[in-house]
């Protein structure tokens, strides 16, 4: 027998409440006026970096958050809403919805969650324009680096 619209849409609330709770970074933005073909673009995008991206009705969304003990988020789900998620990498969905949203002069970021906390726009855009995981190795390597090189000049220096 089917379940009730009541249960189906309570076993989403959770769903997407346990998610919320475990997600690294969550991003909450407008997306009218994408077409299929760009949605499913940017879909592609977060999928090969692992994250995940879902629309949920508002009133789910809503709840959801509630649920997950975010309620300042709750806020900004009015209106069509996308949800970009990852509880693996926590700057891969705020720089791919934010380099896409730049690209498509369409999409505009609402709200968030990093780490735990509630994020706001200008947290999520900042978070976004962090170098990648492999370019802050670099530059730590080249700042750890950088005194033996001038030390290994200066003593090659003084040599001759």
């Amino acid at each position: 027998m089917q379940k009730s619209v009541i249960e189906r849409k309570a076993e989403l609330v959770e769903e997407l409440s346990e998610k919320l709770k475990n997600a690294a970074t969550v991003v909450a933005f407008n997306y009218p006026g994408l077409t299929v073909d760009q949605f499913t673009k940017l879909r592609n995008q977060l999928r090969e970096a692992d994250c995940e991206i879902k629309v949920y009705k508002n009133n789910i969304s809503r709840r959801a958050s509630i649920a997950a003990g975010f309620d300042a988020l709750a806020d900004a789900f009015v209106g069509p809403k996308a949800i970009a998620m990852s509880s693996v990498d926590v700057v891969a969905p705020a720089k791919i919805v934010y380099e896409f949203a730049k690209e498509s002069k369409i999409i505009t970021i609402e709200a968030g969650v990093i780490e735990g906390n509630v994020a706001s726009v200008e947290e999520i855009n900042a978070l976004a324009q962090l170098p990648s995981r492999e370019g802050m190795l670099t530059q730590l390597a080249v700042g750890l680096l950088t005194p033996v090189r001038e030390l290994a000049i200066g003593l090659n220096m003084i040599e001759k």
